[in-house]
């Protein structure tokens, strides 16, 4: 369905969704997903990082808040310019603390973060099995100490981990009542 396809969804303003949780948790797979299901823009978040934090990270030293700031500022401006534009868009980032989603959301709207959460058993085994990516899995202790979880009155909703990638896609769809427009739509 295009833009102005359907005449019984309501329009909604433009979304970013922030696919968030600790590595390993299927945030660029959900999220890849989701922006084909709704041909939404995507960007996956830790290719904005600065190379020297990929190289801190694949050395096995986990980032520091001041490893962070630039990255996550330039998180923002990627949602600031998709919500500029008037377009929806998805970006995997892992948000791991307050502070951090603070920046992200600094303009206060427009933004929900979809929080992927799991237990440490089950982040592991997934990392486990997973090849090729710079976040080597010695830092997973690294990554749930950091976690703090959104609260209440941030946009946020917080999907289980565990079922398939496109199920995970499926129930955050219907949580948000996304449609597949371009506009970011609502279903009816």
């Amino acid at each position: 369905m295009g833009y102005g396809a359907d005449s019984t969804a309501r329009a909604r303003d433009p979304i970013v969704l922030v696919l968030m949780g600790v590595s390993g948790c299927g945030k660029s797979t959900v999220a890849a997903l989701l922006a084909g299901e709704l041909d939404w823009p995507f960007e996956e978040g830790d290719s904005l990082h600065p190379q020297a934090n990929i190289e801190k990270m694949a050395a096995g030293h986990p980032l520091n808040d001041e490893d962070r700031w630039p990255w996550l500022e330039k998180v923002a401006e990627w949602v600031e310019e998709c919500l500029d534009a008037g377009r929806s868009g998805i970006i995997t980032c892992s948000s791991l603390k307050r502070s951090y989603r603070d920046i992200i959301n600094r303009r206060g709207s427009g933004i929900e973060f979809v929080y992927l959460a799991g237990s440490k058993e089950v982040i592991a085994a997934r990392l486990a099995a997973r090849h090729g990516h710079f976040m080597p899995p010695a830092l997973l202790d690294s990554q749930f100490a950091t976690l703090e979880e959104p609260t209440p009155d941030e946009p946020s909703i917080r999907v289980e981990v565990g079922p398939p990638a496109a199920y995970l896609a499926d129930q955050i769809r219907e949580i948000l009542q996304l449609d597949d427009s371009t506009t970011g739509r609502a279903k009816s």
